[in-house]
């Protein structure tokens, strides 16, 4: 479990393996307390933005490829789709990226801890 914390906002628990994969996806080491800076805070969510729509880009095509004729494109595809899961990048950054946007209106720092 990850504790997201902000002068700006109240702290935001988040799994683990969410918060790692969040993290990597901004170039933050996972596992060690970390900070996003006020002045890192709009590529956080540039890039966070970014993700969401290749994330949502997959999935779409997913569904797509779920519906193919051929057996085992679809097959594949379902696997893939049961991979990622029933909720999106867009659900799980959400919360996240609202933190980002508080801070940055209000000039504080984001950090995070892994609690253990």
């Amino acid at each position: 479990m990850y504790t997201f914390q902000s002068r700006a906002a109240a702290d935001l628990l988040m799994l683990a393996a969410t918060a790692k994969h969040i993290l990597q996806l901004l170039d933050k080491t996972p596992g060690e307390p970390g900070i996003i800076t006020v002045a890192q805070i709009p590529g956080a969510l540039e890039t966070l933005a970014k993700a969401v729509e290749d994330d949502e880009a997959r999935r779409k095509a997913l569904e797509a490829a779920i519906q193919s004729p051929d057996a085992s494109v679809s097959a594949k595809a379902g696997a893939e789709s049961a991979e990622l899961g029933a909720i999106s990048l867009r659900q799980r950054v959400a919360p996240l990226a609202e933190m980002l946007r508080v801070s940055l209106a209000e000039s504080k720092d984001v950090t995070w801890q892994l609690k253990k």
